[in-house]
């Protein structure tokens, strides 16, 4: 397997597996059948010491767009790690987390993060009980760059969702759910390859 310890978390490379990719911050909502999950090491990792480490993640393939469930929610001190390629021609793509996969009614939006490379914003907003609220779109610079590798953490905290692209903070986004464990899916879409998720 293609695996590193990253931040103390379990990362994946996406691409040279064929099968199923596992992390330690989140589970598909299409797991597969539990014999599949025992075909990738009987649901176990190694880390560097060769002591096996019970898997919390399982994922499908890294493919876009991306729906993943968050194992235990967000809680502060969590961080979902986000890696990719940007297009060649992007026009935006979006990183989302939800509270669940529901799309009648539609699941609340914790944060939706939205790259538009036409107007180089990084836009972020949150739906919740289907109103969408204020949307925050000033930042420092644009981080993205047509078909180059990008970094996104999004890091819980206890009164907000810190964000950091590339290893440099971007901006900060006050959470608007009070229930963090409820905030259990990622949705990833647009105009991107993901390699990573952690």
């Amino acid at each position: 397997m293609f695996w590193h310890e990253e931040n103390g978390l379990v990362v994946f490379q996406g691409q040279d597996l064929g099968h199923k990719v596992l992390c330690a911050a989140c589970v598909p909502s299409c797991a597969g059948t539990a014999e599949e999950a025992r075909k990738i090491e009987d649901g176990h990792l190694n880390n560097s010491l060769g002591s096996p480490v019970q898997a919390d993640v399982y994922f499908p393939r890294l493919i876009v767009p991306f729906c993943g469930h968050i194992k235990g929610g967000m809680r502060p001190g969590k961080k979902i790690l986000v890696m990719g390629i940007v297009d060649l021609n992007p026009e935006s793509f979006g990183i989302s987390l939800t509270c669940g996969e529901s799309e009648d009614p539609p699941a609340d939006v914790a944060i939706e993060l939205k790259a538009v490379f036409t107007d180089r914003q990084f836009i972020r907003n949150s739906c919740v009980a289907g109103e969408w609220g204020e949307e925050q779109s000033s930042i420092p610079y644009f981080p993205f760059i047509p078909d180059q590798p990008f970094r996104v953490e999004i890091l819980c905290e206890h009164p907000r969702f810190r964000i950091f692209v590339d290893g440099h903070q971007l901006f900060d986004f006050s959470h608007r759910i009070e229930t963090l464990s409820a905030i259990d899916t990622i949705k990833i879409n647009g105009d991107l390859q993901l390699t990573k998720l952690g």
